[in-house]
C-alpha cells in the first residue's frame, strides 16, 4: 500500500479512504496487504486531482463514478454505430 500511495502521490490514508468510500476496492495479497491495479491508481489519482482542487471526497467519489458511466456509455454508443454502419 505505501508504494501505491508513492506511486500516486497520496498518503496511505488517503487510499483506505477511498477503500472505506467504496470507490476502491483493491484485492488482497496472502498476508492481507492491499493490492491496487493500474486503473485503481488511475482512479485514485483523479480522486486526489479532485480533492486537492477543493472537491469533498464524497462528491469527488460520485463524480468519478459518472465520469466512469459516461465513457462506458460513450464507448457502447460507438460500438453500436460501428455495427449499424456495417449492417
Amino acid at each position: 500500500m505505501g508504494h501505491a500511495a508513492e506511486m500516486v502521490g497520496v498518503t496511505q490514508a488517503f487510499l483506505r479512504s477511498l477503500d472505506a468510500a467504496k470507490l476502491l476496492t483493491p484485492q488482497r495479497s496472502e498476508g492481507g496487504h492491499r493490492r491496487y491495479s493500474r486503473y485503481q491508481l488511475r482512479i485514485a489519482a483523479r480522486a486526489q486531482e479532485l480533492v486537492s482542487g477543493g472537491t469533498a471526497l464524497d462528491a469527488a467519489c460520485r463524480i468519478i463514478i459518472l465520469e466512469d458511466q459516461l465513457a462506458d456509455a460513450l464507448r457502447m454508443n460507438t460500438e453500436l454505430r460501428h455495427t449499424h454502419e456495417q449492417g
